[in-house]
């Protein structure tokens, strides 16, 4: 048995990001490698550790934040895999959220609420954060959207302070036009824009839709009213750079592009619960689908509700969401299919009940229809790298 290798993690633990790539790590430790993990307490961005400096461990994986961390990690002369997306150490291997997926769920989750003026706040300094914006307004015009963006000042800008970021975001909201679907770069962000909507007398969801990115739960559950955020899968990002770094210390050469990992999708709550739908029966007919699609319901079941014709309705539907009823209906049972195969070990027969289908060989057959591939196929392709390793 060879030694046991001594692996540095010059990652924090004082936000759910983070912990996610740490909990990761662990997943693949317990799976593949026992390490001897040095796990320093430390902040975001934080000084490298003093015992940093005289180590002889064989690996490192880091949020290389700055350059004080990139000249640390390089003097220690053993192999290093950046989780940071600011790239100080531009040779050597990264981990990073696909941040271009990310845009594209938050432009289709705002969307199919009916927002067709969108914008994005952000934070400047933060490569995450521009790439996450140029994806968003790249996004919104290919949906046909109008789309604005605010950048409120760097936290290490010396102007800045909370009453000159809070002003800002105030001006920008209120010259803004209503409805209007707004995703912050992350969490934090999107605290503060609901922060701010409260102060001026902006009703969300009503008026503005918010959403964030991380799902860090706690933040979410607390903020007024619950944020939608997107998951990023993060002990997939931890995973894979435990992997990576497991190869390099095995003496493989590895080059210097990135592992994007797609996020898992969106945890929609009360900030974005409300459809930017101009035609009222329209509106009607959504929210019904929405409440009724996993129980089974068709397009007549609807016309029961909506006191239209069949050809009228499906008009003024496509006219308002660019798709039917019936598809409207498939899309929302596919989208809990798919969270039932990535998330639970739940039988397929299960699933088709919680989802409305009367048989499982409907649900194959419609599920093989709107994604190419297999119910057990995309199961084994998706779910958590903790279930499938």
């Amino acid at each position: 048995m060879g030694k046991r290798r001594s692996v540095a993690l010059l990652i924090e633990t004082s936000n759910a990001y983070a912990r996610g790539v740490l909990e990761g790590i662990v997943d693949y430790v317990r799976h593949h490698e026992q390490w001897s993990v040095f796990l320093p307490e430390q902040e975001r961005g934080g000084k490298p550790p003093g015992w940093l400096s005289g180590w002889k461990g064989d690996g490192i994986i880091a949020r290389i934040e700055t350059d004080e961390i990139a000249r640390a990690a390089r003097r220690a002369g053993c192999p290093v895999v950046d989780v940071s997306a600011a790239r100080h150490l531009t040779d050597i291997p990264w981990v990073e959220t696909d941040d271009e997926a990310i845009a594209q769920i938050a432009v289709e989750h705002l969307t199919e609420r009916g927002f067709r003026k969108l914008a994005f706040c952000g934070v400047p300094g933060f490569n995450w954060s521009n790439w996450r914006q140029r994806h968003f307004q790249d996004k919104a015009k290919a949906a046909g959207c109008e789309c604005f963006a605010y950048d409120t000042l760097a936290r290490d800008d010396p102007r800045y302070s909370w009453t000159r970021e809070k002003k800002g975001l105030a001006e920008w909201l209120l010259g803004l036009p209503r409805p209007l679907g707004i995703m912050a770069c992350y969490d934090i962000q999107a605290q503060k824009l609901l922060d701010v909507c409260r102060e001026i007398g902006v009703a969300v969801p009503e008026e503005v839709a918010v959403l964030g990115v991380d799902n860090d739960r706690l933040l979410c559950d607390l903020a007024d009213p619950p944020l939608t955020s997107i998951v990023c899968n993060t002990r997939r990002t931890g995973y894979e750079a435990a992997s990576l770094l497991d190869r390099m210390m095995s003496g493989e050469t590895v080059g210097p592009d990135p592992i994007w990992v797609a996020p898992m999708g969106i945890e929609a709550r009360q900030s974005t619960d409300i459809l930017a739908i101009d035609d009222p029966d329209v509106a009607a007919a959504v929210r019904y689908i929405r409440e009724n699609a996993l129980f089974g319901i068709c397009v007549e079941d609807v016309m029961r509700e909506i006191p239209l014709s069949r050809r009228s309705l499906e008009g003024r539907f496509r006219k308002s969401l660019g798709r039917t009823p019936h598809e409207e209906i498939t899309r929302l049972r596919m989208d809990r299919v798919k969270q039932l195969l990535k998330e639970t070990d739940l039988s397929l027969s299960e699933i088709a009940k919680r989802t409305g289908y009367e048989h499982t060989e409907y649900l194959s057959v419609a599920f093989k229809k709107n994604t190419g591939t297999a119910p057990g196929s995309y199961r084994r392709l998706n779910q958590v790298q903790t279930k499938t390793n």
